[in-house]
């Protein structure tokens, strides 16, 4: 009996030894370092962009306002916004009211008016004349670079800006065009208000008709009743023939030049559509952002490439996302932006090596958001770690996630 008793003691001093063993080998297991669970991405040769994003709208590039030439009582105007309207065709009807007697001031304004209006006229055709001569030459000049293209003596982006200048200039001339036809306009309305002055009640209407031949954007004042001189009526224009607004902040136009390659994207369409920037205004604004910030910003003016068919569905004042890409190379060495960080004056990153992380200092060049572009420190197919904490350091041990 008594060596049983000596038995189970012993069994027991065995069994608390090695729980006690059991649990010093837990807490020296968790007290030991464990490998950092990390994201791994890589360093990848291949197209990087560098892209300006903004939201824009579409906006006709020749419209023009139907004011009413002098104060009279004014028809309803039947026409609706997407009515289309001739050249010449009458949009509104306007009786005069009768002038005070001996309203000379009026008169004067009349005159003024009209000496205004022949002014701008010839302007005008000053101006077709400057587009048609730099059409020409914008001509003659696609021709040459397509001969020295045919014989390969010149590259295709000395072709591709000839072209781009021919269309510019092709745009120009038309809107100059339809500039001398609304400035003849212009000229008529004058003429007709001035030998309306002193009008009565009796006194022939007189007929405005559209200056250009398009659609009818917006009707300004639809009901019948007396308007003042100068008073908008309605709006022309030609849908086809839009551009696109968009603004941006000052320090991102610095870096946009005209010509520059723009994509829009989320205009309701399936597939983005080519355009390219004609202009960016010299004039910036003022504008409150969403959170109450005040930026300025400038618009730049885009034209659509594509054919008309593949935005016809695009109407005025449509919004869009327009990407402008700034600086685009084919072939250039890049890793995602979450793997690089500052390190003192330079940039760094942190390698996967052999299940450890290796600091490793790198040469950058141009940052997208997305990717960085390397200039030097790496080779394709390193491993980078994405994400990299503050716990991470030189020899740390790490396993991927």
């Amino acid at each position: 009996m008594a060596k049983r008793r000596t038995r189970t003691k012993l069994l027991k001093r065995i069994l608390l030894l090695l729980l006690l063993l059991g649990i010093g080998a837990l807490i020296a297991i968790s007290a030991m370092p464990k490998p950092l669970s990390v994201d791994l991405g890589e360093a990848s040769r291949g197209e990087m962009r560098v892209t300006v994003d903004e939201d824009g709208r579409t906006r006709v590039i020749d419209r023009h306002t139907v004011s009413s030439p002098l104060t009279g009582s004014l028809a309803r105007i039947e026409l609706r916004a997407g009515d289309r309207v001739r050249e010449g065709e009458i949009v509104a009807r306007l009786v005069p009211l009768p002038a005070p007697l001996l309203d000379r001031r009026a008169r004067a304004e009349l005159e003024a008016r009209l000496a205004s209006a022949r002014a701008a006229q010839r302007q005008a055709r000053a101006g077709t004349e400057r587009a048609r001569a730099a059409y020409a030459h914008a001509q003659r000049q696609g021709g040459r670079e397509a001969a020295l293209a045919e014989r390969g003596a010149t590259s295709a982006q000395s072709l591709d800006r000839a072209q781009l200048e021919l269309r510019t200039r092709a745009q120009d001339v038309a809107s100059a065009e339809f500039g001398v036809r609304i400035a003849a306009h212009q000229v008529q309305m004058a003429q007709a208000a001035l030998g309306h002055t002193g009008a009565t009640q009796e006194d022939e209407q007189l007929e405005l008709g559209a200056p250009v031949g398009g659609q009818v954007l917006r009707v300004l004042h639809e009901s019948e009743g007396v308007v003042a001189a100068g008073a908008p009526l309605l709006e022309l224009g030609e849908p086809s023939a839009l551009e696109i607004v968009v603004d941006v902040l000052t320090s991102d136009a610095v870096h946009i030049a005209p010509g520059a390659r723009v994509q829009i994207e989320r205009w309701g369409g399936e597939h983005a559509l080519e355009a390219h920037v004609r202009r960016v205004e010299p004039s910036a604004y003022s504008r409150i952002s969403a959170l109450g910030v005040e930026e300025q910003r400038v618009d730049v003016i885009v034209d659509l490439d594509e054919p008309h068919e593949r935005w016809e569905a695009l109407g005025d004042g449509y919004r869009v996302e327009a990407r402008i890409i700034v600086w685009s190379e084919a072939d250039v060495l890049r890793v995602p932006a979450s793997a690089v960080f500052r390190r003192g004056e330079g940039w760094a990153v942190f390698l996967a090596r052999d299940g450890q992380a290796s600091l490793r200092e790198i040469s950058v060049g141009r940052r997208n958001g997305l990717e960085v572009q390397i200039l030097g420190g790496l080779e394709p197919g390193d491993p980078v770690i994405l994400h990299p904490s503050d716990r991470i350091t030189e020899g740390s041990e790490i396993v991927r996630r």
